[in-house]
């Protein structure tokens, strides 16, 4: 299984844009998507790298997202039926998550250490 994408918190969400904007410019990187206080970054038409204000982004900085690609929506409901009797706690049950885009099929999982964990879906009708 692939990264879908990982993110985190910062403590200076305009301070943070700046920086990540100029540091990975010379990697072909540029913000694909963002909101208020949040941003996606990554090569054209890619959204591998997200930060935000730590209101919005989840746990303090130090604390980390990371989404895992799931080959289909049965895959994201299994992810947080074991995640959960692992004994990670629900952040977000497996559902569709249409402000990220139609297809977005998602559940979350805060770990054992407060990372934020999940399972995402982008391929449309496989939502199960």
């Amino acid at each position: 299984m692939a990264f879908g994408h990982i993110g985190f918190s910062v403590t200076n969400f305009p301070a943070g844009r700046t920086f990540y904007a100029a540091a990975l410019a010379p990697l072909g990187w540029t913000i694909q998507m963002e909101g208020d206080a949040w941003a996606m970054m990554g090569p054209e038409g890619k959204r591998a790298f997200w930060f935000g204000a730590a209101a919005l982004a989840g746990p303090p900085p130090g604390h980390m997202h990371l989404a895992i690609a799931a080959p289909d929506g049965a895959a994201v409901n299994a992810f947080h039926v074991a995640a959960l009797a692992a004994g990670g706690a629900d952040n977000g049950a497996p559902g569709l998550r249409p402000m990220y885009h139609p297809d977005y099929y998602a559940a979350f999982i805060t770990d054992l250490n407060g990372h934020n964990l999940e399972a995402v879906c982008h391929a449309p009708g496989s939502i199960a």
